[in-house]
């Protein structure tokens, strides 16, 4: 097999730089037998690339721009930006035209790793493609990247959303931009979505999406910590001198932002016994310490939600009360995002100082934990759109929950 070179760059990944060459990951990773799959990549390291031919197509008679965009699987604007002979008229019959691959319109692909930069270009894509969606920041992360939420609809009803509160559940920052994307286009087009009519949910709620409230720990879990990284030494000792930092669930100063908030926090604490910085499981030195937990909370009392759901993974389960101060709707609601999904609603006990635990504490509104799809954290990008089709419906019935 023929290969070109790649020298790996900052933020480079396995999966992301098969994603920019157009190959699958299985051919990159057969053709680098040299390296450990999970091993997160050198700046400087050669990186062999399997050569990619590109799909061709030989127009029939009859064909259109439209009618290739439609058969093809691609948008018009895509297939003339390959195409130069298209830019002046339609297609002539016997002409071979270069296919985009897969998705090419979407604006959150998920072929990859999906972080920090991911999110934010995309949320600007998001922006431009669909003017009603705002974006804003409600705080930074410890190393100062922004954590952002993004604002659709308009009714009275505020519902909050957010994902990546944990760093190896990655992909929920994935599906919650996805869905973002999705309902956008839904009400461009004045169409449906999840089988609701999206102008009817637009009206009736706004929604408040925060994709990734860790960032810090979704770069770490994907790009490793190198020398130069500012927290080196001590991410090192805490990840007993492993490069891989895939199990890594707490933020860059190893405190796990799901055992951060003011709900019981001294009883979880002694119930974990861990008192000292890790992957996972430390709740820091008191409640809100850690400057992502402050944000979300300072957020969520400033936009005063009428709901709230935080999405993690893995499980396919919904958690729903707290220790009797969830409202009489709480346990009806969550039967119904379960039939929704598919999911099983989950009366939890034995776990405090979590998210949603203290928004039902202090609000006794209706707060929800979803562990999203099944497996081992990370889930895998190619498991990516089998959860995706179980949280779409979730999401469309959160949304027309409140009468």
């Amino acid at each position: 097999m023929n290969t070109i070179s790649h020298m790996a760059q900052r933020g480079d990944t396995l999966r992301r730089i098969a994603l920019q060459y157009g190959v699958a990951h299985a051919a990159l990773v057969a053709v680098n037998p040299q390296r450990g799959e999970s091993e997160p990549l050198v700046q400087g390291e050669l990186v062999h690339i399997p050569v990619r031919l590109p799909r061709r197509y030989v127009v029939q008679q009859g064909d259109t721009t439209e009618s290739l965009a439609a058969k093809l699987g691609c948008g018009e604007a895509r297939l003339r930006e390959l195409n130069a002979c298209l830019t002046e008229g339609q297609p002539e019959a016997g002409q071979v035209l270069e296919v985009p691959g897969p998705h090419a319109d979407r604006i959150v692909q998920v072929e990859a790793e999906y972080g920090p930069a991911q999110t934010a270009a995309d949320l600007q894509r998001l922006k431009r493609a669909f003017p009603f969606i705002t974006v804003t920041t409600i705080g930074r992360s410890v190393m100062g990247k922004p954590i952002y939420a993004a604002r659709i609809g308009e009714g009275a009803f505020r519902w909050q959303v957010n994902a990546a509160c944990h760093a190896n559940e990655w992909i929920t920052s994935a599906l919650l931009m996805r869905f973002l994307e999705d309902y956008g286009r839904a009400c461009r087009r004045r169409g449906a979505i999840g089988g609701k009519d999206a102008a009817a949910l637009f009206r009736k709620c706004t929604l408040w999406a925060v994709p990734m409230l860790n960032p810090d720990g979704v770069e770490l879990v994907q790009e490793g910590a190198p020398p130069s990284h500012p927290f080196y030494r001590e991410l090192n000792a805490w990840n007993r001198g492993s490069a891989s930092y895939r199990r890594w669930k707490a933020n860059v100063r190893g405190v796990d932002l799901n055992d951060q908030f003011p709900a019981h926090w001294e009883e979880e604490r002694q119930r974990r016994r861990i008192h000292e910085p890790g992957p996972r499981d430390y709740g820091g030195s008191a409640p809100l310490t850690e400057p992502e937990a402050r944000a979300i909370a300072d957020f969520t009392e400033m936009m005063d939600f009428h709901a709230v759901l935080a999405l993690h993974t893995q499980g396919e389960e919904i958690y729903w009360n707290y220790r009797g101060c969830e409202p009489p709707e709480a346990r009806h609601w969550a039967d119904r995002l379960g039939h929704a999904s598919g999911y099983r609603p989950v009366e939890l006990t034995g776990s405090d100082a979590g998210f949603k635990d203290w928004f039902i504490e202090r609000y006794r509104r209706p707060g929800f934990t979803v562990e999203a799809g099944f497996g081992h954290n990370p889930l895998a990008p190619e498991s990516f759109d089998d959860v995706y089709d179980e949280w779409l419906r979730l999401m469309t019935e959160a949304l027309d929950l409140p009468s």
